[in-house]
């Protein structure tokens, strides 16, 4: 994948030059060619991702999921996708209009921004930039503005109180799921995506941080609405929550987003404590595959969690936040960096 990146990139550039462009149109031409890959592997991952659910439910359920539309139902998504496309957008009389309009894509375009600093393998990476880690947390927290933007613009109570409380839970577990991490980074001594899968090469990190893996697990889990932490989506208390007042696509592109952030988170914790794209019989297997494996049955679990654990309410998911995750937090940083201190 790496040397099909290269090759692209070498005959845009030779192109460019044939052309007599400017030479700033190679970058950004590059920037927009990285961009359109990382789209079309989210949008296809997406595809996979509901289908997964459906048939981890169906399973769970003691059903077979879907079978119909293609083979084990594997065009069932494909399906739905188009069936979306063709549905009214309906807007609120009274809505925000803008707002409105303007949240799904909020909701959506950090996570296409987040996968650049994801790395896939060895070199397989849009930028390893040397901040990685910190211009993760600092994009996907645009998760809160989306979900305001779309609960307060619909002129809608249910949906504003929905908004409110999804707001409240993102910005609890965000401090548990920061502090989580720092023990990984104390003993990469980077934040670079990259030279963390590095620092992983005699022992994965999941080996010395038992405990941060645990609260960063439990708190993406939350961070990404997922059950038992699914209070944005409380079917039976707030007729679905922020995003009640939309349809078609614009109702799409809040799940298309909260499929895609728990790939993502996924991808996150095989970087940081699961060791990246390193693993066993390389190069026959290529890091690429592991990577995948690992994050994808990360975000297998994740799944198996929404039919295993029942909901919990508003006061016990804030509890369980404050009141546990963050001590043990700071708990595994203390115990880090002491062992740091005296080894």
């Amino acid at each position: 994948m790496h040397a099909l990146f290269g090759w692209l990139n070498e005959k845009w550039t030779a192109l460019i030059e044939w052309l007599g462009l400017p030479d700033f149109i190679v970058p950004a031409g590059q920037m927009v060619f990285d961009g359109i890959c990382v789209a079309g592997f989210i949008a296809v991952l997406v595809l996979f991702l509901i289908w997964l659910e459906r048939k981890i439910s169906g399973h769970a359920q003691d059903r077979f999921g879907p079978m119909r539309v293609g083979w084990h139902g594997c065009i069932q998504t494909v399906a739905d996708a188009i069936k979306l496309i063709q549905k009214e957008d309906i807007v609120p009389a009274r809505a925000d209009r803008w707002v409105y309009n303007v949240a799904p894509f909020v909701a959506f375009a950090p996570t296409v921004i987040a996968f650049v600093v994801i790395p896939f393998g060895d070199g397989v990476i849009v930028k390893d930039l040397n901040i990685g880690i910190l211009y993760l947390f600092a994009i996907t927290s645009f998760a809160v503005i989306a979900i305001v933007m779309g609960g307060w613009a619909s002129n809608n109570k249910y949906a504003l109180l929905g908004a409110f409380r999804s707001a409240a839970q993102l910005v609890s577990y965000e401090v548990p799921l920061v502090l989580s991490v720092l023990g990984v980074l104390m003993l990469a001594g980077t934040m670079r995506m990259g030279g963390i899968v590095e620092a992983q090469s005699s022992m994965w990190f999941i080996v010395y941080q038992p405990l941060g893996f645990l609260i960063y697990f439990v708190a993406a889990t939350a961070e990404v609405n997922r059950t038992p932490f699914d209070i944005p989506e409380a079917e039976q208390e707030l007729v679905a929550g922020f995003n009640v007042e939309y349809s078609g696509m614009k109702f799409a592109m809040f799940f298309l987003a909260e499929f895609a952030n728990m790939f993502l988170v996924a991808a996150i914790a095989t970087t940081l404590f699961l060791g990246g794209w390193k693993g066993p019989f390389q190069p026959y297997i290529p890091g690429e595959v592991w990577f995948l494996v690992k994050a994808l049955g990360l975000t297998a679990l994740i799944q198996v969690f929404r039919w295993t654990y029942p909901r919990l309410r508003v006061d016990q998911l804030m509890s369980f936040a404050w009141k546990l995750l963050l001590p043990l937090a700071f708990l595994n940083i203390i115990v880090t960096g002491l062992i740091l201190v005296l080894r």
